[in-house]
């Protein structure tokens, strides 16, 4: 595949860099990123050549989420197209989340929605303390469906609980507390951190790492055939929806939803 969405180095120590790549559009989680992204999972992520993959995002942030445009066209849609688009997405967090090789997130400016969920499926995620996060689906009639399973397997229920349904963005101090990020620190250290994280893999048995990945996930809460189709079915019903419909629509005519707070006189 010839990416046109991902920027993809390997240096000589076997490391991965991999950059969401469309800084323009803040690294949306559009189509085509979300087929790359598949597709670097099970190629790049897989081959036992590739010691550790760093997954960071070119421009000002991390990843704002999925591409709104892409999720208008499912409004839009009829319901096979919907499960077979929201499956693409949920097949993608699944494929970076059981790839063999870490994945080490180097999170900076912002993360929101989907990145969030990028964010959760990485073995580590470092942060620069001036980033800022949310799972912001519910302003705009959504839910946080495909990527619920990762977060919630990350931070808990109860934390996520205090996240997920507010759509309040938080700073990188509180995502180190809920969990979503190990350790958050200053921009100039943001390189060294993203090595600290790095080095060891590169003493240690590329095929045992692999093995005890899967085994961490046996272990943790399941994330299985099910429990995926669960969350497809979940989007393409909240699709369905007339508050999706609504707040998409606001949001392209740049004007508030109808749920929201009016502005107040001054």
């Amino acid at each position: 595949m010839t990416y046109e969405t991902l920027g993809i180095r390997l240096d000589d120590r076997g490391v991965a860099h991999v950059t969401l790549n469309v800084p323009d559009k803040r690294n949306v989680l559009s189509a085509r990123m979300i087929a790359e992204l598949t597709e670097m999972a099970g190629t790049v992520g897989a081959a036992s050549a590739t010691r550790a993959v760093v997954l960071s995002g070119a421009g000002k942030l991390f990843c704002a989420g999925g591409d709104l445009a892409w999720m208008k066209a499912q409004i839009e849609a009829d319901r096979p197209t919907r499960m077979r688009e929201a499956r693409k997405l949920a097949e993608m967090l699944n494929a970076l989340n059981t790839m063999p090789t870490p994945l080490i997130g180097r999170i900076h400016g912002g993360a929101f929605g989907g990145g969030v969920g990028v964010a959760c499926v990485c073995d580590v995620a470092i942060a620069e303390e001036a980033t800022t996060f949310g799972l912001t689906e519910t302003r705009l009639g959504l839910i946080p469906a495909t990527i619920g399973p990762y977060v919630v397997a990350r931070i808990g229920e109860g934390n996520a609980r205090r996240v997920f349904m507010s759509a309040r963005v938080f700073g990188a101090a509180e995502a180190v507390s809920l969990g979503i990020v190990a350790r958050a620190v200053p921009t100039a250290d943001l390189e060294e951190a993203v090595e600290a994280e790095v080095a060891p893999y590169l003493s240690v048995a590329p095929g045992a790492v692999g093995a005890a990945k899967a085994l961490a996930r046996a272990l943790g809460p399941k994330i299985d055939a099910a429990t995926i189709d669960d969350t497809i079915r979940r989007l393409a019903d909240i699709w369905e929806g007339a508050e999706a419909a609504q707040g998409i629509a606001a949001f392209f005519a740049k004007a508030p939803p109808p749920w929201a707070d009016p502005p107040t006189e001054s």
